[in-house]
């Protein structure tokens, strides 16, 4: 079915820009990069799949059965994305909102081409259909330019960025979640806003690539599919499937930097002693471990890491690892079924939290807090949360981008706010220049 090769490569940052910018060429591209992060977790520092064979895209409904039968069916890599409003499959749900972006709520396809780089190492996966066209590829990426020469039009477009909710709705909302949460609704929610600029046009691996610089998260992601492209830089771990072994790494609770060094190891021990930021976390760790258990095999749910404070180029993060086992006759698709949306972008309960956050928000967050990923051939698979990104629509020249923050009793709007702008910062840095 693929050819499979390996080569030296001297140079694997220089090569990583080369073989990113080469495959802009493309309709279909994933782009996979963990920025030399290392994590327990982390199989591949650089993954690219181009150029799609089959493709399966559909809306929510019945989405996941369908996606199980293109899954099993193929039998092969295959690289797409989940985006959130496949809860309406899960659960009886609706989405409503305002969509500016139009993104397919699913949509995977299989590559002809495959490079994963770990190391000095390239293994590359092409379908025999093609595997003639590798040497070929290969001078064509060595000789790409560091930088993309195409990559000036965005210097010449004023990006102006609006706001969905403005401020003053902003702290209504905020209370009406509290509300709910006084009345015993839900214990937590996460409330997400839209910012966004219309008549725009963006150089898409351009913002990524200075995006990417800023950040430099573990699970940044280039993704485009025809017209439409994500640039992420995403610090979070949805959920891998490594043989039987269950890992999904929830982040809840962040807080900034600072470039004194004695300031900043202060910010990162308050964080990792703040009494709401350590709630906040442990409420979604419970709703991972409950939403691992409906596959897990009896026992088998393991809290891992609780409340571990990472630091990341722009911020630090709280982040559990809570682990399971599953058995061979689970479908590696219901694994995901069973847990999606994730919790971190949820809240507690799960349901109503969905409902609540459906009322309040004003965008559909289509593959805003969705994720990103792949399935392997033998069933493995790994995925990212949809966060820390900008979503371009280049049909209609609409750029968004959307951050939100867990709200639980403690919260304070003003400081959710500061909270949501801190998380917006890159993305506003980056199309703002």
């Amino acid at each position: 079915m693929r050819t499979r090769t390996k080569q030296h490569i001297s140079n694997p940052e220089l090569f990583k820009t080369q073989l990113l910018n080469w495959s802009q060429q493309f309709d279909e591209v994933v782009w996979l990069d963990s920025n030399d992060y290392h994590q327990t977790y982390t199989s591949y520092d650089a993954v690219l799949a181009v150029e799609a064979l089959t493709v399966f895209q559909t809306d929510h409904y019945d989405a996941f059965n369908q996606f199980k039968e293109y899954q099993s069916s193929v039998n092969d890599w295959i690289f797409g994305y989940f985006s959130y409003d496949l809860k309406n499959d899960v659960e009886q749900l609706t989405s409503r909102n305002f969509d500016g972006l139009q993104f397919p709520e699913l949509l995977f396809f299989q590559p002809k081409k495959l490079f994963f780089l770990k190391g000095n190492t390239l293994e590359t996966y092409y379908l025999n259909v093609v595997a003639n066209e590798l040497d070929q590829d290969f001078k064509n990426i060595e000789t790409e330019a560091h930088v993309n020469e195409s990559a000036k039009t965005s210097e010449d477009h004023h990006v102006k960025i609006k706001l969905r909710i403005h401020k003053d709705d902003y702290f209504k909302k905020i209370n009406a979640v509290l509300a709910h949460i006084h009345r015993g609704d839900i214990y937590e929610a996460n409330f997400c806003q839209e910012f966004y600029a219309e008549n725009t046009i963006i150089n898409p691996i351009e913002t990524y690539h200075k995006l990417n610089a800023i950040s430099k998260p573990p699970f940044a992601t280039f993704l485009k599919v025809y017209d439409k492209y994500l640039l992420s830089a995403s610090p979070e771990r949805y959920i891998k499937k490594e043989g039987s072994k269950i890992t999904s790494q929830p982040i809840k609770g962040t807080a900034k930097r600072s470039t004194d060094k004695s300031e900043d190891k202060r910010l990162k021990q308050q964080l990792s002693e703040d009494i709401k930021e350590r709630s906040e976390n442990v409420m979604i760790v419970d709703l991972v471990r409950n939403d691992l258990s409906k596959t897990a095999t009896k026992g088998s749910v393991v809290v891992e890491e609780l409340c571990k404070v990472y630091t990341f180029d722009q911020v630090h993060q709280m982040i559990s690892t809570v682990t399971s086992n599953v058995n061979g006759s689970t479908h590696p698709v219901d694994v995901i079924k069973t847990t999606f949306p994730m919790g971190s972008m949820t809240g507690a309960p799960k349901i109503s939290a969905m409902k609540i956050i459906e009322d309040l928000e004003e965008t559909k967050r289509g593959l805003y807090s969705g994720a990103v990923g792949y399935f392997s051939p033998d069933d493995d698979f790994d995925f990212n949360v949809v966060i820390r990104s900008i979503l371009y629509n280049a049909t209609n020249n609409y750029v968004s981008y959307s951050v939100g923050g867990a709200i639980t009793a403690k919260s304070d709007p003003l400081k959710e706010y500061e909270e949501c702008l801190v998380k917006a910062k890159a993305m506003r840095e980056v199309l703002e220049n």
